[in-house]
């Protein structure tokens, strides 16, 4: 696997150049919501404003209106309060700029799964889902020098929520990571569809998530597809909005068919509802 994209290199190699070559857009942007796993919105002090990085990852920048904005991925775990962005100016200086993070209660979810290889993994497994975590962690922390083309998307697949983004998750009331995607149940079979137009960084078979696909939008915005029945596209692919890339299933670790959809920004997963152009309906799984 190439990885010439990864966010080490290109932050000791290429943080400033490769910034400066990428052109501001101007797009609609998601909708803000300044909690852990969700999207901070902050308005650059000036024009001169060449770069920006969070924890050190580099950060999406884009113009909106008559503003240069910071869109900054809040990872789940990050604690609220008081933090900063790292800022790079034309003239070479390094400034940082304050922005505030509240607060946010997730639910929890207690799940059962009858495949306790899923939920307590034998030794056998885990060679595998230590290799397959190191290529999963690669493809959602790749930085694409192609600007994306929009910040909000469509439904990949029509259906009502039945796990929203940020459940503390109980599998067999065994304490696991939160939620870090949105699950949309629909019957097996249903078409998968690119929300938005980008690259097939990955694909792959899951020990947990199944059939997965990759979907590089450009400037540190990956979205990720599990669990399907079918892969349709391959790596390296362009894929515009409306493009099917698979099918709904059931493969990995599930309790019945249903698309999970996960949004990475600056290497943090954050809630994809705030992507989206209409709100969406919840319901049981």
């Amino acid at each position: 696997m190439k990885k010439t994209g990864q966010i080490s290199l290109y932050l000791a190699a290429t943080l400033i150049g490769i910034w400066l070559a990428a052109p501001a857009a101007a797009m609609e942007l998601p909708r803000a919501e300044a909690v852990p796993g969700g999207v901070a919105l902050v308005t650059l002090p000036g024009d001169d404003i060449t770069a920006a990085s969070f924890n050190g990852k580099p950060v999406l920048i884009v113009t909106a209106g008559d503003r240069r904005t910071a869109v900054v991925g809040l990872p789940l775990g990050l604690r609220p309060g008081s933090h900063r962005l790292k800022l790079h100016t034309a003239a070479g200086d390094v400034i940082s700029q304050a922005f505030k993070v509240a607060d946010k209660h997730y639910q929890e979810q207690h799940i059962t799964i009858k495949d306790k290889r899923k939920v307590t993994p034998e030794k056998r497994d885990m060679k595998r889902i230590l290799r397959e975590q190191r290529q999963i962690k690669w493809a959602l922390a790749n930085w694409d020098p192609d600007m994306p083309e929009n910040l909000r998307f469509r439904l990949p697949v029509e259906g009502p929520v039945s796990s929203p983004f940020g459940l503390r998750r109980f599998f067999n009331e065994q304490a696991r990571k939160p939620h870090s995607g949105l699950d949309l149940a629909a019957p097996q079979g249903t078409p998968v569809r690119a929300p938005a137009g980008g690259r097939i960084s990955d694909t792959g078979d899951f020990f947990f998530n199944g059939n997965t696909v990759f979907i590089d939008h450009g400037h540190g915005l990956v979205t990720m597809y599990c669990h399907l029945s079918r892969i349709d596209v391959k790596p390296g692919q362009q894929v515009r909005p409306g493009d099917i890339i698979g099918l709904v299933g059931k493969t990995g670790r599930v309790t019945g068919p249903h698309l999970h959809w996960g949004v990475s920004l600056n290497d943090a997963r954050v809630d994809p509802t705030l992507f989206l152009a209409t709100p969406v309906t919840s319901g049981a799984h």
